[in-house]
Formats: structure tokens, C-alpha cells, sequence
């Protein structure tokens, strides 16, 4: 094909495999797709598309579906994002109906036999790493191999801020929980992996839980904090499950930065002095720190 169909917030280019979706930045493109930027999807990646009236007059939407499981995106969102902030939904003047049930068509006679499976692997890349956002009671950070919670003196409980600081290689995580900051009960909660190498089941309520930060009004934004759990919940399926040793989100083995190791052990040293931490649990958590180098 090679074509391009431009409307509203977005571009959308075919070829013979893929269509490349461009998102446009302005005030009134959704702050998602100015975060995305642009997306390769391949064609085995969906399940259809099909063109349908707008719901602004004289506008008309073309609607591509991916299969489940192909997206990383849409895997962790969990059927949460807003319609105006579909990544699959290009909204396009009436007059290109015609051009866009072209493209419609010829997009559709590409599916493969297994358009209506789910997909076993992401055929969708997640955003690109390193990415960070500001949740209520920390910092979020994930440069592909690790996601860092650093917490806020003002935000996080005394439950999370006596753990301390927190660090989790993508390969003793079991997956990603999150739940949109514009409904109540935000959060972002990394579900790490068990002794039997399952997700582990029992977990404590959100804000005192260290593996969890949690949303609140102008923190963990949409189009902040859903990018970074897409590409940590692709690292996790790429990943090799954990044996004895630690590995990376590529299953090579992983050694922690020893920058990081002894920031921990001093925040866990000021706990200390506080009072907020026993001679017994000061030792305890610092030999486990040292353990990871």
C-alpha cells in the first residue's frame, strides 16, 4: 500500500505489513498520543478493523482492533482508556469515507489465519525506556531492567517509608496491575513472583503495600504512568521466570548497582537513628541489601 490517511490527532501511513500511526501534538491531541509519538503495528497484530459513523457529524472513525495479548499497551490498561484516547481509533472527516473503506478493506485482507486467537507473545513494541513519573507517594523509574520506587517524605506511609526505597529487577516480577488516576483508587502495583514462581496472591491494601504507589489528582497522569507499565509488563513477558539466581528482563543474570545498594543502606541507616527501625531489622534489611551485590 504506502498510502496515508490523515484525520484528526493522527496520520495514519500503510504498508505492505504494518500501518505506522503518527500522533500529532497540539492543545487538543490527547496527552497519550503526544506521549506516544508514533506506533508501529503490524498487521498480525490485529483482529480487525471495520469503519463506523462518528459521533461529531460529518466525521467518520475507523476502528482497528488488536488481538488480546498482542499490545502492551492495552494489556495493561485493561480496557480503562477513555475512547478519545483509543490508539487504535482514527477519527476522519466524512468526506474520506470512501478512501478510509479502502484502506478498511485492504487492511482486512491482510489479517492472517489467526486474526481471531489471541496473540501468544506482544507483536506491539511498549514505549521505549528509560521512563519516570510522579506518583502521589513516590518516584517511578524503569530503565528497562529495574523499576525504582523512591518515596516522598510528605505522601508515602509509614508502612512504605520504613521499607525504604524500593528495587525490582523485571525478572522476579510477575506482572503489572494498573488502575487509571481518573477513577478512584489509582495505583500502580507490581505483582512479584513467589517461591513456586507464580504471582503471589496475598498483598496488602495499596498504600501499604512497598510494591504499589498509588494516583491521586495530578499525579500518576495517563499519559505518564500508563506507557511505563507497558513497557514493564513487556519486559516481564520477555523475561526467563527467575530460578535461583537473579536475572534481568532478558534473563541475564543481574547484579544491582552498588550506587543504588548503598543509598539504600543509608536511607535504612536515618531509619534507624529515628527509631523507626530495631537493632535486629537495621541488620537484617542491610545484610539482605548487601546480599544483591
Amino acid at each position: 500500500m504506502g498510502d496515508v490517511l490523515a484525520g484528526i490527532h493522527s496520520t495514519w501511513e500503510f504498508d505492505t505489513d504494518s500501518v505506522l500511526i503518527r500522533f500529532e501534538r497540539g492543545i487538543r491531541t490527547p496527552k497519550l498520543f503526544q506521549a506516544l509519538g508514533e506506533r508501529r503495528i503490524p498487521y498480525e497484530a490485529l483482529s480487525s478493523v471495520e469503519l463506523a459513523p462518528g459521533a461529531r457529524k460529518g466525521t467518520v472513525v475507523l476502528q482497528a482492533v488488536p488481538r488480546p495479548g498482542a499490545d502492551p499497551l492495552l494489556e495493561a490498561a485493561a480496557g480503562q482508556l477513555r475512547q478519545a484516547a483509543d490508539p487504535y481509533r482514527l477519527v476522519l472527516p466524512a468526506e474520506r469515507e470512501s478512501l478510509a473503506e479502502y484502506y478498511a478493506g485492504e487492511v482486512r485482507s491482510a489479517l492472517g489465519p489467526e486474526a481471531d486467537e489471541e496473540a501468544d507473545r506482544h507483536l506491539v513494541a511498549a514505549p521505549t525506556t528509560p521512563l519516570q513519573f510522579k506518583a502521589y507517594d513516590g518516584k517511578v523509574s524503569f530503565d528497562g531492567k529495574l523499576v525504582t520506587f523512591r518515596w516522598f517524605r510528605t505522601g508515602a506511609s509509614s508502612a512504605k517509608w520504613k521499607a525504604g526505597d524500593q528495587f525490582f529487577p523485571v525478572g522476579e516480577l510477575g506482572g503489572v496491575e494498573w488502575r487509571s488516576p481518573e477513577v478512584s483508587g489509582g495505583h500502580l502495583r507490581l505483582l512479584r513472583r513467589g517461591q513456586d514462581g507464580q504471582q503471589e496472591k496475598d498483598r496488602p491494601p495499596v498504600d501499604q503495600d512497598p510494591a504499589t504507589v498509588v494516583f491521586d489528582i495530578g499525579y500518576g497522569l495517563v499519559h505518564e504512568s500508563l506507557p511505563l507499565a507497558a513497557a514493564v509488563l513487556e519486559s516481564i513477558r520477555a523475561a526467563e521466570p527467575s530460578g535461583n539466581g537473579r536475572r534481568d528482563g532478558v534473563g541475564r543474570e543481574y547484579r544491582a548497582d552498588p550506587a543504588d545498594i548503598a543509598d539504600r543502606i543509608r536511607h535504612l541507616g536515618d531509619l534507624h537513628q529515628a527509631g523507626l527501625l530495631t537493632d535486629e531489622e537495621f541488620t537484617t534489611k542491610k545484610r539482605s541489601l548487601l546480599a544483591e551485590l
